[in-house]
């Protein structure tokens, strides 16, 4: 008996030593308390948008030629109606100057014919009243008013030999204008192609060429962003949205839908896309209060698609699938999963409409291993208040 009470205690002990050194370990856990905040629903564009101007013309001589006259480089500004290229139009000038000769011609020869024709007229009069006097003849008066009419005739032929050369002269204008590149609107030449004396020419049909200048407003900008096809039924004009470039890091710009394209591009069949335009509410110019952008930056777009402010939010990350969450409970430090009802989301927070209550905790480390209702966890972030319990 004195060996049992002495044996059955050193079991009892190894038993226990073996327990506790045997015992499941509580998980470490990484947590975030359930509040009241701002959750927004949102997308975002499936590839990079980039910064395009309002107005943006690639400008080509209609006709072919030889440069003659080059009167920009690149990076210049220019105003609305500046003469930015010539080609060689020696030939067009002589026709323009030998037509306005043949309008010079032609008016002082309606000077001379139509001297004459009045004349005629007069004398035409003059013979009607002597016919009726009986001083002259019947022959001798019809003579004096044909003849007057083949006069009048033949100045209203000179004035419209007048307005056929001053056409002339508008034809050549007109063949001369084909040969010469004018700004359209004020802006930024961004691009030339071709050297003084080199050899232009336009795009035939079907044929891609380089445009002799491009010419850019940079005082009117948006963004153009590629949003996916699932999520442009979502989109309409008018919604805010959120421009991040890479250029401008940490700074978020704030703007407006203006546009969403009614069509579907496939870049690639696996990647359709609608493309929609963002209007920047804070720019107006690149000005000293504006931000600067230049046309061809990258830029991300956020569009807001719905707000709600000071509801009950849990982060997205912390979410399992089937609208589960595993929420930690301090009086048995296990985790308990918990199906609640969820509102709008995005990838920071998602909201919550039934299912939890504010003070209650979440675990946000889902990755890691053993992390499942009913896991025995210990706390790496829990509040000193919880702490205690």
């Amino acid at each position: 008996m004195r060996r049992i009470f002495i044996i059955l205690p050193l079991i009892l002990s190894i038993a226990v030593a073996l327990w506790w050194f045997n015992r499941p370990q509580p998980i470490a856990v990484i947590l975030v308390e359930v509040t009241h905040g701002k959750v927004e629903s949102s997308v975002a564009n499936t590839r990079a948008g980039s910064v395009e101007a309002c107005q943006r013309t690639k400008l080509s001589p209609i006709s072919g030629g030889r440069i003659a006259y080059l009167g920009v480089k690149k990076g210049d500004h220019v105003k609305k109606g500046q003469v930015l290229l010539k080609l060689w139009n020696d030939d067009q000038q002589a026709q323009s100057h030998l037509a306005q000769t043949q309008v010079a011609s032609s008016q002082q020869r309606i000077v001379e014919i139509c001297a004459i024709a009045d004349n005629a007229i007069r004398e035409a009069a003059r013979t009607v009243k002597l016919r009726a006097r009986g001083f002259v003849s019947e022959g001798a008066e019809e003579k004096v008013r044909y003849e007057a009419q083949a006069r009048r005739a033949a100045c209203e032929g000179a004035r419209a030999d007048v307005a056929q050369a001053q056409a002339r002269v508008n034809v050549t204008k007109v063949e001369q204008n084909r040969t010469v590149l004018i700004a359209p609107f004020d802006g930024i030449v961004a691009d030339i192609v071709g050297e003084l004396g080199e050899y232009t020419t336009p795009s035939p049909p079907g044929v891609a060429m380089p445009p002799a200048i491009d010419l850019i407003d940079d005082t009117c900008l948006y963004i153009e962003a590629p949003m996916d096809e699932v999520d442009a039924p979502k989109i309409r004009v008018g919604q805010l949205a959120r421009v991040s470039l890479d250029a401008l890091p940490g700074k978020q710009l704030a703007g407006h839908v203006k546009r969403v394209a009614p069509y579907v591009l496939a870049v690639e069949k696996q990647a359709r896309t609608v493309d929609v335009e963002v209007a920047l509410d804070d720019f107006s110019g690149n000005t000293a209060n504006s931000p600067q952008l230049l046309v061809g930056y990258s830029a991300d777009v956020e569009i807001v698609l719905a707000s709600h402010d000071n509801v009950l939010r849990v982060p997205t990350s912390s979410l399992q699938e089937g609208n589960k969450v595993l929420i930690y409970l301090p009086e048995t430090k296990k985790l308990e999963q918990r199906v609640i009802k969820l509102g709008i989301t995005n990838w920071e927070y998602t909201e919550v409409l039934d299912g939890l209550k504010q003070g209650d905790f979440v675990v946000a480390s889902l990755e890691r291993e053993g992390v499942k209702a009913g896991a025995l966890v210990k706390p790496e972030n829990l509040p000193r208040t919880n702490k205690t319990k």
